[in-house]
């Protein structure tokens, strides 16, 4: 299997160098050059592990199977993930079905990637014989910093930079990153959006120059963003593995159709169920959440995906994004491989901020995907409704998915029954969750530790050790640099 670059379909490398170079030379993302048929039923009995291992052996053929087992039983473990399940599926009622992605060490589904990554991408640096350390470089909404720092925490030959901003994360995930143990660590804020840290980094990846004296220094970039492959295709396993329980338990009969919806912003997570889909897993629907911060919502809508927009900070912070980088690799897909016109579009969206698709595409992009957003205080509604209904606490991302379902579901008639992609622990976003459930009095006068206290206590929620060790842990970073400094923010810690 070879990987095209979505901005250059001359473009051809192995799995291993997609992995390894997280981005292409061209700025494009790199994707498989034909996605493959998977058999459902034999996977139904089986493992997480198994069923992981058995998705990865039909994309990373230049991987032999010892060195797939190895990466899968290495990261997907019961100690890792608290559970044998790895990604639990609740069942709310006849239609909802809440796909826990949250048991891994950071409370958030970043870890069903990030925390297998580390072993993908040593084993391609090994593969591709790369003799340099590799530099890690990633862009942070809050959930993938954590998950990555994590899973790359000293790994060999290996270092790790994370720009988050400055105020766009929630005071946890902000501790979670700045007290990060591991000698290969860097952890830094940006001032501004997640998009100026986003288009900080992919300027650093393009920035040939810098390249070349990276190079001189025994460095080489690769990313633990979803724009790497590597990110992107564990999050597929997740969404057959759920199909799988679906059958397995007897909710539904192999071959029978669901639908999926996903709270997203840099449109990874649906991308990958949309991946899935077209493996021919029986996905009815992909329904894209979005909080305020509505471009997708908006782009399904009308054909145009316009960032030239007031940029909102939510209760749900991971989805503050106007630059859904993964949709390059849905317009690649959509237009059956017209690198040139996805090109085009990525100019017209750096130069102008915006891009409208064709007719035609815009047709085959709302025949697979519903759109809608939910604001903060509808959030904080779904959280106490969800509560209230099904005695299920949710976090403020979740909610927006069960809230943008519920519209869904209405509008369209559709009691197609639902994996609902659950994102984050709760306690991640105590604030706004205790808000939600108790009033802002409940919040009032308490730091975030006391508020996670009374979220446990009032909810008989166990508190998940590596949040309840946040509060002893030493700050170790608390850098801050202008968006135009982040090449001099790299430098600095390799000491180049």
């Amino acid at each position: 299997m070879k990987y095209k670059s979505t901005r250059d379909f001359r473009v051809s490398v192995t799995s291993a160098e997609a992995i390894v170079k997280g981005l292409s030379e061209d700025g494009g993302l790199f994707l498989p050059e034909s996605i493959p048929s998977v058999d459902i039923a034999p996977l139904v009995n089986l493992s997480y592990r198994e069923r992981a291992k058995a998705v990865f052996s039909y994309f990373l053929t230049d991987f032999t199977a010892d060195e797939i087992a190895d990466a899968v039983d290495k990261a997907y473990t019961k100690e890792s993930f608290g559970t044998e399940q790895i990604a639990p599926l609740r069942k709310l009622d006849e239609s909802r079905y809440v796909l826990e992605l949250w048991h891994g060490p950071t409370c958030a589904f970043k870890d069903m990637a990030l925390q297998i990554l580390p072993h993908l991408l040593t084993t391609a640096a090994k593969k591709t014989g790369m003799d340099k350390e590799i530099v890690i470089l990633v862009a942070t909404s809050g959930d993938t910093g954590k998950a990555a720092l994590d899973g790359f925490a000293d790994v060999a030959g290996t270092k790790i930079i994370v720009f988050y901003p400055q105020n766009g994360v929630s005071r946890i995930q902000k501790l979670q990153m700045c007290t990060q143990r591991g000698e290969n660590v860097y952890v830094a804020a940006v001032d501004g959006n997640f998009d100026d840290a986003q288009s900080g980094v992919k300027a650093i990846f393009t920035d040939k120059a810098y390249g070349m004296r990276l190079s001189e220094a025994q460095y080489v970039l690769s990313s633990a963003n979803s724009i790497n492959w590597g990110r992107l295709l564990p999050q597929i396993v997740y969404y057959i593995s759920a199909y799988c329980d679906m059958v397995r338990t007897g909710e539904i009969r192999c071959g029978e159709a669901v639908n999926v919806c996903v709270p997203t912003g840099n449109f990874g997570n649906i991308l990958a169920a949309y991946y899935a889909k077209r493996m021919s897993l029986p996905i009815k629907k992909l329904i894209c959440a979005s909080n305020r911060n509505k471009v997708l919502t908006d782009f399904f809508a009308s054909g145009t995906y316009d960032k030239n927009r007031d940029f909102y900070t939510t209760v749900s912070p991971s989805m503050d994004i106007l630059i859904s980088s993964n949709l390059e690799r849905l317009l690649y897909l959509l237009t059956d491989g017209m690198s040139g016109e996805v090109a085009e579009y990525m100019k017209s969206l750096s130069k102008n901020g915006k891009y409208t698709v064709s007719k035609a595409l815009h047709e085959r992009i709302k025949a697979e995907f519903a759109g809608g957003y939910n604001d903060d205080e509808e959030c904080k509604k779904t959280i106490s409704e969800t509560a209230a209904k099904y005695g299920y606490i949710i976090d403020t991302h979740t909610a927006v998915a069960m809230g943008v379902y519920t519209s869904y579901a209405s509008a369209a008639q559709d009691d197609t029954k639902t994996i609902i992609a659950s994102t984050a622990n709760p306690f991640k976003f105590n604030e706004a969750v205790l808000s939600a459930l108790c009033g802002d009095a409940a919040t009032q006068g308490k730091d975030e530790f006391e508020m996670i206290d009374a979220l446990s206590e009032k909810f008989s929620l166990d508190v998940p050790q590596p949040l309840r060790e946040l509060k002893t842990l030493p700050v170790r970073f608390d850098d801050t640099f202008e968006k135009g400094a982040m090449r001099s923010a790299v430098s600095g810690f390799l000491g180049i």
